[in-house]
């Protein structure tokens, strides 16, 4: 990540933060994470020491070693919503080259990956799925209008919402543009 972008910043503190605390949590010092994920201590003492920038294969090395998801690791220490992580992740050396990772879930058994685009006037009514099931939806264009249990959610683009999908819910685009949206479904 370029040094000057003022994200990275605080995505490296909270690495810096939760693997310390996880390796704690776990009883391992840092030669015994560094055994179990092939990473060098000293890579991971200027990791703790939030003077490091690492490589994502590297961070899915410790997060492995740790039993941790990806996300356990860059998510904010104070985030209240689990599931919702929207921090930048990596930044390229071109200008707007980067991955935010937006959110995450448990699934048991698989995610799906849709590209859906509603007209305007557009809808959609789905069916409850199973208990288990969860949705994200990232809308990049237009605005999209989520019913949910009787209430309405309006997602603009740019902007992303995650909810469990076992209670009825349907889309709209209200909107003279059409919606695109990406959904994955967790389960």
């Amino acid at each position: 990540m370029p040094p000057d972008s003022p994200p990275r910043t605080s995505v490296l503190q909270h690495v810096s933060h939760n693997i310390r605390r996880l390796r704690h949590a776990a009883g391992l010092s840092q030669s015994a994470l560094a055994e179990r994920s092939g990473v060098s201590r000293r890579m991971l003492v200027a990791i703790e020491a939030g003077e490091k920038n690492v490589s994502l294969g590297t961070l899915d090395r410790v997060a492995e070693a740790l039993d941790v998801v990806f996300s356990d690791l860059i998510r904010a220490p104070d985030n209240r919503d689990p599931g919702r992580i929207n921090e930048l992740a990596w930044a390229g050396s071109q200008p707007g080259s980067k991955a935010v990772l937006l959110a995450s879930a448990p699934a048991r058994r698989e995610v799906e990956l849709w590209e859906w685009c509603l007209a305007p006037g557009e809808q959609y009514q789905s069916s409850c799925d199973a208990q288990g099931f969860s949705e994200q939806i990232f809308v990049y264009e237009g605005r999209l209008t989520l019913e949910l249990d009787g209430g309405v959610q309006h997602i603009a683009a740019g902007e992303f919402f995650m909810f469990a999908s076992h209670r009825a819910y349907g889309y709209r685009n209200e909107g003279e543009v059409a919606v695109r949206f990406v959904r994955n479904v967790v389960f």
